[in-house]
């Protein structure tokens, strides 16, 4: 993994594929009638991009924060489709398993980058 961290990895994956879900959730809230049309294509494309972006975001601290505000708005929706609550729920539960186990395998790792740094002999100078 180049400089990035496993819960960044997992975050960008969890909001990629939320983003190509909350895609056909936006056709859905359409089809439904629950918006009118320009507010359920328009919102849901934004809602896609944003969701995409975020994941490039993660390198930053705000982008975390960012996608907590991102996993509110699609709860939101859940209130125009009840149905929803359940995509909802398995995403907002993978980016919480994400967030959590991914923070704990880095600091893990950097635990034993550390310890096999302390444990690497001195470079011979000559």
């Amino acid at each position: 993994m180049r400089g990035g961290s496993v819960r960044q990895s997992l975050g960008a994956i969890v909001l990629g594929f939320e983003s190509i879900v909350m895609f056909f959730a936006a056709l859905v809230i359409f089809g439904l009638k629950a918006l009118p049309a320009p507010v359920a294509l328009i919102g849901g494309a934004a809602l896609c991009v944003l969701l995409i972006a975020t994941a490039a975001l993660l390198r930053f601290r705000w982008g975390y924060a960012l996608g907590w505000v991102l996993q509110a708005v699609i709860v939101a929706a859940c209130f125009l489709v009840p149905l929803l609550s359940i995509v909802a729920a398995i995403f907002i539960g993978l980016w919480v398993y994400c967030m959590v186990k991914g923070a704990s395998i880095d600091r893990q790792n950097a635990a034993a980058a550390a310890s096999a740094q302390a444990h690497e002999p001195p470079a011979a100078t000559s």
